[in-house]
């Protein structure tokens, strides 16, 4: 992979990068297509990060399917796609972590505390091999975004981070691997997220900027739905990630849901009147 990206790189090429866990979606093609926009030369990699997984986590059930992911990826016009496996990306006494200090420790970061080292560090890795001149990730992860957008600038990467936004199904589901696991009765629960982002939304639109009455009603809703069980719901500054007590200027609203056993992430911007 690196031999390729010198060699791209040689020709005069702009390099493109889009990281994955695989089982891609139509989310995953859109980062690609906004990749294939910002340069001429698009990487996919997939790759199923042990590193970011705690020991009670998914990872061996996590969905894979790696033939028809490349078939994607070349359909979606990759001119590569690096798939290495974790022996290679963790050799023998791999003991070094990228670490960051604060904006792991809000909202996802609280209930998995492996997971935004396991990021960081398997995505210093990647951009390392692959040196892309840009690399794009989804605003469904709004915050892992943050993360990667803090340590590309930390670390002194000569990178340009892109955002895509987040792709849903018609029903207002954030595209998602982990939808797989729903059964056809969670599927249709999980639809109460999204409903949940747009109510706070059009609230906050109208005037309602206090967050403690918005969260309250925004975890009763979901508290209602069958087999849904809250990680958290917040409201925070979308640079920070620190809870904000009113929406008096654009603010994220994040949550994390357990529906069943399968837990799903979704997000959106809180916009106050003007």
């Amino acid at each position: 992979m690196a031999a390729h990206a010198d060699l791209v790189r040689s020709q005069g090429k702009t390099l493109v990068f889009v990281p994955t866990m695989g089982f891609l979606h139509e989310g995953h093609i859109s980062l690609m297509e906004i990749g294939l926009a910002h340069g001429n030369h698009l990487v996919v990699s997939i790759f199923v990060n042990p590193a970011q997984f705690g020991p009670t986590e998914d990872l061996d059930a996590y969905p894979r399917d790696m033939e028809r992911d490349l078939a994607l990826c070349k359909k979606a016009g990759a001119a590569a796609v690096y798939t290495p496996d974790a022996s290679s990306m963790y050799g023998p006494g791999f003991e070094t972590r990228v670490i960051q200090e604060s904006l792991p420790n809000h909202l996802c970061g609280l209930s998995r505390p492996r997971l935004f080292s396991g990021v960081t560090t398997v995505v210093t890795k990647l951009f390392n091999t692959v040196k892309p001149h840009v690399a794009v990730f989804g605003e469904k992860d709004f915050q892992q975004l943050a993360v990667l957008k803090r340590m590309t600038l930390d670390l002194d990467f000569d990178i340009k981070i892109v955002s895509g936004p987040t792709v849903r199904e018609q029903d207002g589901l954030a595209k998602s691997s982990r939808n797989s696991y729903l059964s056809a009765t969670q599927r249709k629960n999980a639809t109460a997220l999204y409903q949940c982002l747009e109510e706070t939304g059009k609230k906050v639109a109208k005037g309602q900027l206090d967050t403690q009455g918005l969260l309250q009603e925004a975890k009763e809703k979901i508290a209602a739905v069958p087999e849904a069980a809250i990680d958290y719901i917040n409201i925070v500054d979308p640079n920070s990630l620190v809870d904000v007590a009113r929406v008096e200027k654009p603010a994220l609203m994040a949550m994390a849901v357990f529906v069943g056993k399968t837990r799903l992430i979704d997000n959106m911007m809180l916009y106050p009147p003007g």
